[in-house]
């Protein structure tokens, strides 16, 4: 049932966020006509000189294009495995506790370091890493030699991966542990009187119960794939590991307001976004085909 005349005040409470939305999201938008300009910062934007796609055509002549695409794609990768597949391990293990007071603490210590900054975790994570800290602390008590973790381009993509699972697991955990409490007890009660062992009804009917969640999460982990996480590899990284580390948004950073480069940065995010969209549209499609998960 509708009360005439509450529609106005409805969309009266919407208005700050349309406003904010438009202010931070679709004006900004407009300068994306930089990456096609020579664009000079004492000139602005009306009065810079036009360069056409001379700006993109540089991007992908430049030595360094082919390595940051490289990162961006294997650490996205990266992450995106391991968030899959470690939530979804916690899960089934979490799921299988039956004292609910363990349960709910452990679902609590997981799901704080979602709550935190990179800011804080970076510090963290370098703290125990560096050369005197607590982990080459424990390298050296066992007789080996100490490691320079966040100075080794072997060792840091590993450090970003498993930091970033270590962030997110216990929350990304949820969504299966929803699917979880969504299956059928009598599923499990039928498979009990067949005989089946607490590994078969994992196997018979817990996973293939989770397959439509695990399928729905992947394809729509699709349109991340060029997002390898700014904030965390800005907070944690150095030159010494940029042959592995440096992604598309850090070196956007770097040439854009490091180096005053505007035009090339821009035109490089600007092709990242148009990329991302595609990838995106992508994922949802798949998305409604495989787990026929649709938002419109």
């Amino acid at each position: 049932m509708k009360v005439k005349g509450f529609e106005k005040h409805y969309h009266l409470m919407l208005l700050p966020g349309i406003v904010l939305l438009i202010v931070f999201s679709v004006v900004p938008m407009f300068g994306a006509v930089i990456a096609f300009q020579d664009f000079k910062i004492g000139l602005g934007i009306w009065r810079s000189p036009w360069a056409g796609l001379d700006n993109f055509a540089y991007a992908f002549q430049l030595p360094d294009s082919r390595r940051i695409f490289t990162n961006t794609i294997v650490l996205s990768l990266g992450k995106i495995v391991a968030n899959l597949i470690v939530p979804l391990f916690f899960a089934l293990l979490l799921n299988e506790l039956r004292f609910r007071i363990m349960k709910r603490w452990v679902q609590t210590i997981v799901y704080l370091p979602h709550f935190l900054s990179w800011v804080i975790l970076s510090g963290i994570v370098t703290d125990m890493l560096m050369l005197d800290g607590i982990v080459n602390r424990a390298v050296k008590a066992i007789g080996l030699e100490p490691v320079l973790f966040l100075g080794d381009n072997r060792w840091f993509p590993i450090i970003l991966i498993g930091s970033d699972v270590w962030k997110e697991f216990g929350f990304n955990a949820i969504i299966y542990l929803a699917a979880l409490a969504g299956i059928n007890p009598s599923l499990y009660e039928a498979a009990a009187i067949d005989g089946a062992s607490r590994a078969q009804q994992l196997r018979y009917v817990t996973m293939p119960s989770l397959a439509t969640t695990i399928v729905l999460l992947a394809t729509l982990s699709i349109g991340n794939i060029l997002n390898a996480g700014f904030d965390q590899i800005l907070n944690m990284y150095n030159p010494l590991v940029y042959d592995s580390a440096d992604v598309i948004d850090t070196y956007v950073y770097r040439v854009g307001i490091l180096e005053a480069q505007y035009g090339l940065a821009t035109a490089i995010g600007l092709l990242k976004s148009l990329i991302g969209f595609v990838l995106i549209a992508l994922s949802y499609g798949l998305a409604s085909r495989f787990a026929n998960y649709r938002i419109f």
